[in-house]
């Protein structure tokens, strides 16, 4: 009998959740030795007519990770679902936009406006005749194509319909080595798939709980960044000691590796249980333990983050409520 088909699918993202598959070391073999690799370009020579070829439903199990920016990506995201029995929603860009999804911030021509105009005056910029990437080019050898910039960043689950959720940016090796254990054991037979809509590879918490760090439910009196601060206590709350930490507002499932080391929670596997918007989480979780009433020395307290948008939904503005800039939506409705 041949064996069922495994696809994976890299859209608007870094790259880094291909390599957390990789992480996974020879826990690899049992992928190879189970599954048929049908889709997987940043693995293997693919063309994407060979998918369309496919009956539909054909591919087991298809892991999609990165966000809905293009066109290319909104084509295979579609495609996919169809040939796919199993979508996964891979990573923090597949299920919250994470970074790319700042870029909902500002409408798409303000965006070309910063990257490509000289007269934006970016370090990086260096542009005089103003030229900008075309969907078409004529060139020598024939017609040149790229996918049209969509208005804003989309989830996976914002495009067509999803069956599980893997946090995480990347998400941690040994999760996704569960998760493998957890489908080859569905293939033979000896167990079932976990009810559809279900997060795979993480906790029912949130960061803080799985933290062993102490809190005393201590309020500041000030925000800072980590390099602005004298050493800090090994054995403390990161947020009580006056950084901005995410951990209240994300879900667990990491081991708390960020704060174990000294670095806080920055949020990447998205809302913990039950949290409807992670950033507004966790504006009350800093609400929470600001010392001051009057509106000047809050605001005097909120100055220790330069950027707000960037610290408190910084992975999942695009799947927010706020979601994007409100001319950048109607230009994408």
């Amino acid at each position: 009998m041949s064996k069922p088909k495994f696809a994976m699918y890299w859209a608007a993202s870094c790259g880094g959740c291909e390599i957390a598959v990789l992480n996974i070391d020879e826990k690899v073999l049992d992928l190879d030795a189970n599954f048929d690799v049908a889709f997987w370009p940043a693995a293997m020579d693919a063309k994407y007519k060979d998918v369309e070829a496919m009956a539909d439903e054909s591919i087991l199990v298809t892991l999609f990770n990165g966000s809905i920016r293009t066109d290319e990506n909104e084509h295979l995201a579609r495609l996919l679902r169809k040939k796919s029995k199993i979508l996964v929603a891979f990573g923090s860009c597949a299920n919250e936009g994470c970074i790319p999804g700042l870029a909902n911030l500002s409408p798409r021509e303000q965006i070309f406006e910063r990257v490509y105009d000289e007269n934006a005056a970016t370090p990086s910029t260096e542009n005089p005749v103003g030229v900008r990437p075309q969907t078409v080019s004529q060139v020598p050898e024939g017609t040149l194509t790229l996918p049209p910039l969509q208005a804003v960043v989309r989830t996976l689950d914002q495009v067509v319909e999803v069956d599980y959720h893997v946090p995480g940016c990347p998400p941690e090796s040994h999760q996704i080595a569960a998760i493998l254990d957890v489908l080859i054991k569905v293939v033979k037979g000896e167990a079932e798939l976990p009810p559809k809509g279900a997060v795979l590879g993480a906790g029912n918490s949130t960061v803080c709980d799985e933290c062993a760090r102490k809190r005393d439910v201590k309020v500041i009196d000030k925000l800072s960044r980590i390099q602005e601060l004298p050493p800090l206590a090994t054995d403390l709350c990161l947020l009580e000691q006056g950084l901005l930490c995410a951990g209240p507002a994300t879900r667990s499932g990491c081991n708390s590796r960020c704060p174990n080391v000294g670095a806080p929670c920055i949020g990447c596997y998205g809302a913990a249980p039950g949290v409807l918007d992670q950033g507004a989480r966790l504006m009350a979780a800093i609400a929470s333990v600001v010392d001051e009433k009057e509106p000047d020395a809050i605001d005097r307290v909120l100055d220790g983050l330069p950027d707000p948008a960037g610290s408190f939904y910084r992975f999942s503005l695009a799947h927010s409520l706020l979601r994007a800039n409100r001319d950048a939506l109607a230009e994408q409705e």
